[in-house]
């Protein structure tokens, strides 16, 4: 019993690890398309976004290993509720959460959606169920050329900066590094200048 408590506990660690990642990997995407929208480039986020599907995967291999507990098999009990503020419940949820209480826990621990959502996902699966097959072909036929035209657009934009980089990096220089730091040199510290025409300077 013990030794299933330890792997339980380990597992969990191991979970909780892993979907800090990839909460903090989605956080910073985030970040970036609010606040870098203007100078973020599409290999930038193509690493974003593979950073984000690596850490899924690492994700989906831990739960779906053999040594890896069933979490369905195992039930969530609350052992303590309280309609006080709890600050170490609000620390583990990073302020999400303030109190465990009688009327929240049952939306906390709920294994199903809300009789509302779950009554209008029935309605839909209903209705793909009674669709006719060609409306429902003409539907799929409606979706693939909306995404192949986004598909085309984005294919469009990377192409477009990919020449744009090329051409960038096959300018020439039009500048001297030698005479950049002479002018410099020149400018804060009069570095090179005559000492009469300094004078003249300081004068005007």
């Amino acid at each position: 019993m013990q030794n299933e408590e330890k792997m339980l506990n380990t597992a969990l660690e191991a979970m909780i690890m892993r979907v800090n990642d990839l909460k903090n990997s989605i956080a910073a995407m985030l970040f970036k398309l609010e606040h870098e929208y203007e100078t973020l480039n599409w290999p930038t986020f193509l690493d974003n976004f593979a950073l984000i599907a690596g850490h899924l995967t690492s994700l989906s291999k831990l739960l779906s290993h053999d040594k890896a507990p069933n979490l369905r098999n195992l039930t969530v009990l609350p052992l303590l509720l309280s309609p006080e503020k709890d600050d170490d419940l609000m620390r583990m949820t990073e302020g999400r959460i303030t109190t465990f209480a009688h009327d929240l826990v049952p939306n906390y621990l709920r294994t199903k959606p809300e009789p509302q959502a779950e009554q209008k996902m029935i309605q839909l699966e209903h209705k793909a169920a009674n669709l006719a097959f060609d409306a429902s072909q003409k539907q799929i036929a409606q979706y693939t050329k909306c995404i192949t035209q986004v598909y085309d657009i984005a294919e469009k934009a990377r192409e477009e900066w990919e020449s744009e980089a090329t051409s960038r990096t096959n300018q020439t220089q039009t500048s001297n590094n030698n005479d950049t730091q002479a002018l410099v040199a020149a400018v804060g510290l009069g570095k090179g200048l005559k000492l009469d025409k300094w004078e003249k300077l300081q004068v005007q």
